[in-house]
């Protein structure tokens, strides 16, 4: 997942991609608890996405309120 990717989707399709991505990486770990999983690295690689997600959603939180704060004066 880039950066780019995510930076053109919207607060709330942010928080689904979350969501989604949560409920992989639920899967990964039990899948590699039970022994199934077959490439351990993704875990870490969902990880680092949720991270990357979370990071840009939280630009575009800020950058909403900033531009609230000066609109209204």
């Amino acid at each position: 997942m880039d950066v780019k990717d995510l930076s053109g989707l919207t607060i709330d399709e942010l928080s689904d991609k979350e969501k989604q991505l949560r409920q992989e990486l639920f899967n990964f770990r039990f899948q590699l608890g039970t022994g199934r999983l077959e490439n351990p690295m993704q875990v870490r690689n969902t990880k680092r996405d949720i991270a990357r997600l979370k990071t840009v959603k939280r630009q575009l939180e800020l950058l909403q309120t900033q531009a609230g704060q000066s609109g209204g004066k």
